[in-house]
């Protein structure tokens, strides 16, 4: 199972290197932080948190989606 979870996690953040709008704006419009997205980890309750720069991407986070995100994220990424 472990090694399952590596290869998806890894497996999603190629996916967000090669196409790094793919991600949903959703959240990092609810929380009032720019240019955060989400992406899903295949097969797994996890997200990846990054931020769109112009030149790159800043990924920040991996959270489980059945934790209080907005509590975990809101004071951090509302600072931003």
């Amino acid at each position: 199972m472990a090694v399952s979870l590596v290869k998806a996690t890894n497996a999603a953040l190629d996916q967000i290197e090669l196409g790094p709008g793919i991600g949903s704006p959703v959240l990092g419009k609810r929380l009032g932080s720019p240019g955060l997205r989400t992406w899903q980890v295949a097969k797994f309750p996890l997200l990846w948190f990054c931020f769109e720069r112009g030149d790159h991407l800043d990924v920040v986070r991996l959270l489980g989606e059945r934790q209080d995100i907005a509590a975990i994220l809101g004071a951090e990424f509302t600072a931003n």
